[in-house]
């Protein structure tokens, strides 16, 4: 009987890994166009003139200053599908759309968009070779239940699915990448952290996990301007997942 190859080794590290965890928006599920398209079939519903792409932006700008008040302490933990109803209020009414036209079922409804985001052409398969060897699973400020649900609409074949708001915590602080690896009952350094983006990956290797970076030069729309390389000697550097599987997986 054939032996399979050892797993992959991490250079900064010193350990082979056992799990390989993904940020999700952005790196896993293209955020942009799937809440551009559930907008759009809003704003038709309603009778609406605006620009989708331009409101998932503006949708999306929200997303780091709304989990701030929390990481800073300025309010106790929400979980992100909260954070992101807010948000949309807070847009919509800056866009000069009063909420008082709109039944709360709708809007918790819009909101449901940040579940259905479909999957990169890449990830299926590659997700499918990586959890040959590897356990595998978002490590992502989405809340469980958004994650898990997910998870079901774009295919994803998580192992496992450990969403902060189990850890009450949001990336970049430590806690959440050690927690992640708490929860496996993993070093952190036989973690991996694969992201698109270079500030998500510097904070995981201070935390002491691997890293890898698979660029998505479209994240933010045909006039990306950032993450489109590597900024660091990252453990691994993938053009897709599919390549990744290839780097991670030798004998796949």
């Amino acid at each position: 009987m054939t032996a399979s190859p050892p797993a992959f080794l991490s250079r900064s590290t010193g350990r082979q890994l056992k799990a390989v965890l993904f940020d999700t928006f952005g790196t896993v599920v293209d955020w942009r166009s799937g809440v551009a398209t559930e907008l759009g079939r809003f704003a038709d519903r309603h009778g609406l003139t605006l620009d989708p792409s331009d409101l998932a932006d503006k949708w999306r700008a929200e997303y780091q200053p709304s989990m701030e008040t929390v990481r800073s302490g300025q309010r106790g933990y929400v979980p992100l599908d909260q954070l992101h109803l807010e948000n949309l209020k807070r847009v919509l009414e800056r866009s000069g759309l009063s909420l008082a036209r709109f039944a709360s079922a709708d809007l918790e409804e819009l909101n449901l968009a940040w579940e259905r985001l479909p999957a990169w052409p890449d990830v299926r398969e590659g997700l499918q070779r990586l959890k040959s060897r590897y356990v595998i699973g978002p490590l992502s400020n989405g809340n469980t239940a958004l994650l898990v649900n997910m998870g079901k609409n774009a295919g994803l074949p998580w192992d496992v699915v450990v969403g902060l708001d189990l850890l009450r915590v949001y990336k970049p602080d430590p806690a959440a990448y050690l927690g992640a690896a708490s929860v496996l009952r993993l070093h952190p350094g036989e973690v991996m952290l694969v992201a698109a983006h270079n500030g998500d990956l510097a904070a995981a290797r201070a935390a002491g996990l691997a890293t890898a970076f698979v660029p998505r030069a479209t994240e933010h729309g045909p006039g990306q301007a950032t993450d489109l390389a590597p900024a660091s000697d990252w453990d691994a550097v993938a053009a897709d997942f599919i390549q990744l599987a290839s780097t991670l997986t030798p004998s796949g």
